[in-house]
């Protein structure tokens, strides 16, 4: 049996490009969205408001998912990606005016928060679009046979930005400010733009083009409801991330409960990325396939009891490490998930199976994000954590008992398929 080569998919070109290519919208869209947090909280101190953020992005992520996987499916994905970047950087230049004060000092602050949420909303619209492009694209860079691979060192280098992005945000508000902050962040989507064109233009592979939407639509979501081991991985994620999204709340423990300031806040933002981090490195070398079913399940428990301890701990380094743990959870629950998507999509449907799922998953984080806000303003900051930490808990026993199909699940049958074509 031929032996197991951790760097098989770096050793392409263009993956190692577009890996610097996703790492710099990673950073800039998790470094965005922490100082937009902290800005909005710092002008409301109202935990409402940072659900709505979430909700003002994920309404149109996900109203135009699915129109947005056919369209990329029927277009050219580096083409595509081009005009993805380009409106993410129309919209942090916004973001970087509307944080100027020579340019905001006359304006109430409900006006400038308004101006926020409509653009963090336009941004809901560009992030439809992306997702599926990123998903499509890494499928045409890598054979088949890497897919596995690629999708671990895909994941890891997202978990990269989304540790740097909200670690360089708590300290950049300390030392720039929040405007250039921005201005920092509209500098790296500029950059993303620049290692693009060292990825070449790509072939359509869709036989369909021209389909009619609505049958194109309808053919991703049966393929999606159709295949029970890709409809189940998603809707187990979804709901724990949904109950689970206490991150949303991390501006009111760093301000009101822990009072650790914007250096604080950074480095509980970033503590779950960290150890999703170690997590997708790791596996790498020690691959998650065989009975991934019980590994997602008992990583998705351990998510929600790592959620429940943060959300009890008045100690920094308690809460930290809570958070930690539970990007360890996480990083599991990516991997294996990613692998069950590359491994099991057909390249011509890419672009709507990964539309569904940023329906199903993606947008869980802002749904969450608003969830918690909202629990938090009903019954307080500390029982919204553990009520969302304990639902988490009771989906995962109910999916472990009535799906046992889902449970006895194992993906190394299908990665020595993909192995072995040559």
């Amino acid at each position: 049996m031929k032996k197991k080569d951790p760097y098989s998919a770096l050793r392409y070109k263009e993956f190692n490009v577009f890996l610097l290519l996703r790492f710099a919208m990673v950073f800039a869209w998790s470094m965005q969205f922490i100082i937009i947090e902290w800005q909005v909280y710092s002008l409301t101190k109202n935990p409402l408001s940072l659900g709505i953020i979430g909700l003002m992005e994920v309404i149109p992520a996900i109203a135009m998912a699915l129109f947005a996987g056919h369209i990329v499916d029927q277009k050219e994905k580096k083409g595509m990606l081009i005009k993805c970047i380009l409106a993410f950087s129309v919209i942090s230049f916004g973001l970087f005016l509307l944080t100027w004060p020579k340019i905001v000092s006359g304006l109430s602050t409900n006006t400038i928060l308004y101006g926020i949420y409509f653009l963090v909303f336009l941004g809901g619209l560009v992030r439809a679009f992306l997702g599926p492009t990123i998903f499509s694209l890494l499928a045409l860079i890598v054979p088949k046979k890497v897919y596995p691979n690629a999708a671990t060192w895909s994941s890891s280098v997202w978990q990269i930005g989304a540790v740097v992005g909200p670690s360089v945000a708590g300290f950049s508000i300390t030392w720039l400010g929040v405007h250039w902050s921005m201005c920092f962040v509209f500098g790296c989507s500029l950059l993303a733009l620049i290692m693009l064109t060292q990825i070449g233009t790509k072939p359509i592979l869709n036989p369909k083009i021209g389909e009619p939407i609505m049958e194109s639509l309808k053919e991703g979501v049966k393929f999606v409801y159709t295949n029970k081991t890709i409809f189940g991985a998603l809707t187990l994620d979804m709901v724990a991330v949904l109950f689970g999204g206490a991150v949303a709340l991390l501006p009111i423990f760093a301000q009101d409960i822990l009072k650790v300031g914007p250096e604080g806040f950074g480095v509980l933002r970033a503590a779950p990325a960290v150890g999703a981090l170690l997590t997708m490195f790791i596996s790498a070398y020690v691959p998650l396939y065989k009975n991934a079913g019980k590994k997602l399940l008992m990583a998705i428990f351990a998510f929600g009891i790592c959620i429940i301890v943060f959300g009890l701990s008045t100690i920094f380094w308690l809460s930290v490490l809570a958070l930690f743990l539970s990007g360890v959870a996480d990083g599991i629950s990516v991997v294996i998930r990613q692998t069950i998507l590359q491994l099991k999509t057909p390249d011509h449907m890419r672009g709507r199976v990964a539309a569904v799922n940023s329906i199903f998953v993606g947008s869980s984080n802002e749904l969450g994000a608003f969830e918690s806000g909202l629990t938090a303003k009903l019954m307080g900051t500390v029982s919204a954590v553990v009520f969302g930490g304990s639902m988490t808990l009771l989906v995962v026993i109910f999916t472990g008992i009535k799906l046992p199909s889902f449970r006895n699940l194992d993906l190394q049958k299908d990665l020595d398929e993909h192995e072995n074509q040559e």
